[in-house]
């Protein structure tokens, strides 16, 4: 009889056990970590530096590999993005899955229209910041896609220009998000 039970125990154990699914839905910092990528311009990246670099743990890394590739955003079993299926959903989706508004007014770092290239392009007496206390400008709080993006551009110009075109998707009217878009394209797809 005790035999019995033992066995009816294994099997609730395993039924309960894959009843467990993973959870694939996307977080932000799988953008950041996308975008980083794109900005080494090498598919030699190792997780261990890319963590570093964007102030995350190796396992935050990791796990956000496993829903890129989920997504398709990253090929299987390589370390190479899809860089159409990016393109695709930074125009289509990011502003519906990580929305964002501007917020009260704080001293940070400029983002969207108020940071290159659109700036360059765009005048406008409404600036568009990342809350930051080494920030130089006033404007709008922008939330970033991940705590850690202030400190990560200080150190790449790359990533910070496709962080604040993102955010001018994320947060812009018409006319920013399509000449972010075109910006967007020439980095990811184009590669320059």
């Amino acid at each position: 009889m005790s035999i019995n039970y033992l066995v009816i125990s294994q099997i609730e154990i395993c039924d309960t056990a894959d009843m467990k699914e993973k959870n694939y839905q996307m977080k932000p910092q799988d953008i950041l970590i996308l975008l980083k990528i794109i900005a080494l311009n090498s598919e030699n990246w190792q997780q261990k530096p890319l963590a570093d670099s964007l102030k995350m743990s190796q396992s935050e890394v990791s796990q956000s590999l496993v829903r890129l590739q989920y997504a398709g955003l990253i090929a299987q079993n390589t370390k190479q993005v899809m860089r159409l299926a990016l393109i695709d959903f930074l125009q289509y989706g990011i502003s519906y899955v990580f929305p964002q508004r501007p917020g009260v007014l704080v001293r940070g770092i400029p983002t969207a229209h108020s940071a290159f290239p659109l700036s360059e392009k765009i005048v406008s007496n409404e600036p568009y910041v990342w809350p930051s206390s080494k920030g130089k400008i006033r404007g709008q709080a922008i939330n970033p896609l991940y705590s850690s993006v202030p400190e990560a551009v200080e150190r790449d110009e790359k990533l910070y220009q496709l962080l604040a075109l993102t955010d001018a998707v994320r947060v812009g009217r018409a006319r920013e998000k399509e000449m972010a878009l075109n910006e967007l394209r020439k980095r990811i797809v184009n590669g320059k």
